[in-house]
């Protein structure tokens, strides 16, 4: 939940959150949990991707002298690099083989994989959440020529595992990451804003410079995102996953429970007795 030990209702906590800016996309339709926080506690919820992703074209991509054909197993560990790998096979007008082992980070990312290919027909192996859990699946491959589609920035855990193992392993990078231009925003003065990847934090400070953090309240979700708030000199106050919120809206709710729980019951009371 919040970082901070302040006690309930103090300090720079006591700031009701009314507004959230989820640094993502809209979600596609109106099943999301953070539709859900909104109606439940009358919070006002805007989205905005602060990152943008951009496709390595084919030319660039021959240029790392990688041949995919090469390689007898893939791992992902996004929807973005099965897309862009993807994508770059069909420029390269490459099918891929039926015995190609694909390596998923998550279960969300190997059902993502059915856009392109019917899974049922391939061999996948799938992690639980983190790069860590692909380890142990990925240990019982020794043999195997992996191929790691990645963007220009990315974590080190994987090359480094790879390589220290001694697994035969090339890196290509499909994507780049870049800041997204955010100078329509006039400001961002939200009580809450809420970060999912260090590329977001920086594109916070490419687009506002000059920004301040006074009574906002910072979310992030990973480690890494965790680690680059606080070296942005910001104060963390949500963080997900943890084992009572492994979600970044589960965070958010306990953390406006926890300091605002009081305060809303009160209000939904009077609203119900209102409406007696």
């Amino acid at each position: 939940m919040a970082e901070s030990t302040d006690k309930p209702g103090t300090g720079r906590h006591a700031k009701r959150i009314r507004s959230i800016l989820v640094t993502q996309p809209k979600p596609a339709n109106d099943v999301s949990p953070y539709f859900a926080i909104a109606e439940k506690y009358g919070i006002k919820v805007d989205f905005r991707e602060f990152i943008q992703v951009d496709p390595v074209s084919y030319k660039d991509f021959r240029k790392e002298k990688i041949n995919i054909a090469d390689h007898t197993a893939i791992i992902f560990t996004s929807r973005n690099a099965v897309d862009h790998f993807f994508r770059i096979c069909q420029e390269a007008k490459l099918e891929m083989p039926a015995e190609m082992k694909y390596f998923c980070i998550s279960e969300q990312t190997a059902n993502y994989l059915q856009k392109y290919i019917v899974l049922r027909k391939r061999k996948l192996f799938v992690g639980q959440r983190t790069a860590a859990d692909l380890f142990d699946v990925i240990k019982k491959h020794k043999n195997e020529k992996f191929l790691y589609p990645c963007s220009d920035i990315r974590k080190d855990d994987i090359p480094e595992f790879m390589r220290a193992n001694g697994f035969k392993f090339s890196e290509a990078v499909i994507y780049r990451t870049v800041a997204s231009d955010l100078s329509d925003l006039s400001d961002v003065k939200y009580d809450c804003i809420a970060f999912f990847s260090p590329s977001g934090i920086s594109s916070l400070f490419v687009n506002f410079p000059d920004f301040v953090q006074d009574g906002t309240r910072i979310a992030a979700f990973g480690p890494t995102t965790a680690k680059a708030v606080r070296d942005a000199g910001l104060e963390l106050d949500i963080e997900a996953p943890l084992p009572n919120a492994p979600s970044m809206t589960g965070a958010i709710e306990a953390y406006i429970r926890y300091h605002h729980g009081a305060e809303i019951a009160k209000e939904q009371a009077r609203n119900n007795k209102q409406k007696a």
